[in-house]
């Protein structure tokens, strides 16, 4: 084989955007990987020096073949991170994720330094592009003598307001499963000097209003774990660290109401089989006395704790919209109810022709300065998808991606440490920073 082979493994929305940057390079030669051949092949199709390849990442005797590459492009789920890491580590092959650093990965860190490999990862849009401008700002304030005191980053994957009109807000370019169960996360964030946890539960109760401009309706809620982003963004005088996710108005009510209802359970059900009608799942789910409607909407004011009437109103219509209360017979899928839902999420709530998705991302700094001024500055991507090209999330996560995984392959020096990296110093985003808004991809700066 000649030149650099690049290996990715998954052949999901941003492997192509990922692999369309890489074959700019004629040295490189590109095999996409996934279990079903069909899709690697699709994913492929009239691009130069690629070729798909049928791999099973569940299986250590297929990832046997990580060894016969330079680099290895992770696109598959996070839990299977740390199996495809060992087998890097066995070819001595650099690594790409875009993933956060899961505590199984990071338990790899000597054995990866060991083998003189890099395993860098984070380098998507959140985490990724989130990180590169948030370092940028960072350091340009501390080099002016200045304290960062608050920290605020948000970012949502969301369609565009034109096509949000829908009871979620929400719509799914993949599977809803991973969207929805990201809603259930408890959270934890610094706010004036003191840890705040909240749990799984409260989650999107913990949701409020967040004004980007006029043109958008957001509310926010905070993301798994921020507290040691106050560390690894280097800015111990923050007494504020909060990094969250943004929706539309009125989603986080909608999915609550989801979950009080018991649509987001992922445990197998006995009594949940073919042949049951959406109403007598929502019956027997909340433990209604009959599947008619009007007994079920009498036991769903019960359950759920409706700010007003209004609310109530919006949220009901929206089942109904989604068909959970119908006579209509039900698709059962994997024995649970979140499957069961998510099947028919996929179908009523799917990015039609001509449809375009948002990415939105802005990180906040509130800044004491030596003389004691305090100033608000905000960093922020509006980036809209292409109806006839790629969606706004693919190509921010699968261009960033490429271009992470190019400086790896041509040695850049900031990125050639061995080990288990993610992009929290300057040195090491600057490059990748560079090139991502030579692509078209740049948050815009104000003082507010």
């Amino acid at each position: 084989m000649s030149g650099k082979q690049v290996l990715v493994l998954g052949s999901g929305m941003v492997a192509r955007p990922c692999v369309e940057y890489l074959i700019r390079d004629p040295k490189n030669e590109v095999t996409v990987a996934c279990r079903t051949l069909s899709a690697a092949q699709a994913l492929v199709s009239g691009l130069t020096r690629t070729r798909a390849i049928s791999l099973d990442v569940s299986s250590s005797k297929d990832l046997e073949q990580v060894a016969a590459y330079d680099l290895v492009i992770s696109l598959v789920p996070y839990t299977y991170h740390a199996a495809v890491i060992k087998s890097a580590i066995n070819g001595k092959t650099n690594v790409v994720t875009t993933s956060y650093v899961s505590p199984a990965m990071r338990e790899l860190d000597d054995a990866v330094k060991e083998a003189g490999i890099v395993v860098l990862n984070e380098v998507g849009l959140d985490p990724g592009i989130d990180h590169l401008y948030a370092i940028k700002t960072i350091d340009e304030i501390h080099a002016k003598g200045g304290m960062v005191k608050q920290f605020y980053s948000y970012c949502g994957g969301l369609p565009a307001p034109e096509c949000a009109g829908n009871p979620l807000g929400f719509k799914f370019s993949w599977s809803p499963r991973g969207a929805l169960l990201a809603q259930r996360n408890s959270a934890s964030y610094l706010f004036e000097g003191k840890q705040v946890d909240i749990s799984a539960q409260d989650l999107m109760s913990a949701s409020k209003p967040y004004f980007v401009n006029d043109r958008y309706s957001f509310v926010a809620y905070p993301n798994r774990n921020s507290v040691p982003f106050r560390e690894f963004y280097n800015i111990p005088e923050a007494e504020t660290v909060v990094r969250g996710s943004l929706r539309y108005e009125g989603n986080p009510e909608f999915v609550q109401a989801l979950v009080d209802l018991g649509w987001l359970d992922s445990e197998e059900k006995d009594w949940l089989k073919a042949g049951l009608t959406w109403a007598q799942i929502q019956q027997k789910a909340i433990g209604a006395e009959d599947s008619t409607a009007g007994t079920l909407i009498s036991r769903i004011k019960e359950i759920c704790r409706f700010s007003s009437e209004a609310e109530c109103d919006r949220i009901v219509s929206g089942l109904q919209w989604m068909g959970l209360l119908s006579s209509e017979q039900a698709t059962v899928r994997g024995g649970n109810l979140l499957d069961t839902l998510c099947g028919q999420l996929e179908k009523l709530l799917n990015y039609q022709p001509g449809e375009r998705d948002l990415v939105m991302l802005q990180h906040k700094f509130v800044v004491e300065w030596k003389d004691g001024k305090t100033d608000t500055l905000t960093s922020t991507l509006e980036l809209l998808g292409d109806p006839k090209g790629y969606s706004a999330m693919a190509f921010s996560v699968g261009i960033t991606c490429g271009i992470a995984s190019q400086l790896l392959l041509d040695g850049c020096s900031a990125l050639n440490t061995p080990g288990i990296l993610a992009p929290y110093r300057k040195e090491m985003c600057d490059p990748i920073r560079e090139i991502v808004e030579r692509e078209g991809i740049k948050l815009v700066e104000n003082v507010l």
